[in-house]
């Protein structure tokens, strides 16, 4: 399942930091951010839970810009 959220990042650079980050959540198979337009996908694993994984993709975004906001 992939789904868009509204990001809100101050730089590309950060936006990079938020992609790798995401990625290495459990319960994401892939994220993409796209500083442009402001948006994060994110692919889930099968039977990961959206939601609960969404809280931990914005906690550890928020370990390396901690100023980023994803609008969940």
């Amino acid at each position: 399942m992939k789904k868009t959220y509204k990001i809100d990042v101050d730089c590309a650079n950060c936006a990079n930091k938020m992609e790798a980050a995401a990625n290495g959540t459990a319960g994401v198979k892939n994220a993409v951010v796209n500083f442009m337009t402001l948006k994060m996908i994110v692919e889930f694993e099968e039977g990961a839970d959206a939601k609960a994984v969404m809280k931990d993709v914005l906690a550890n975004c928020k370990k390396v810009e901690d100023d980023c906001e994803i609008y969940l």
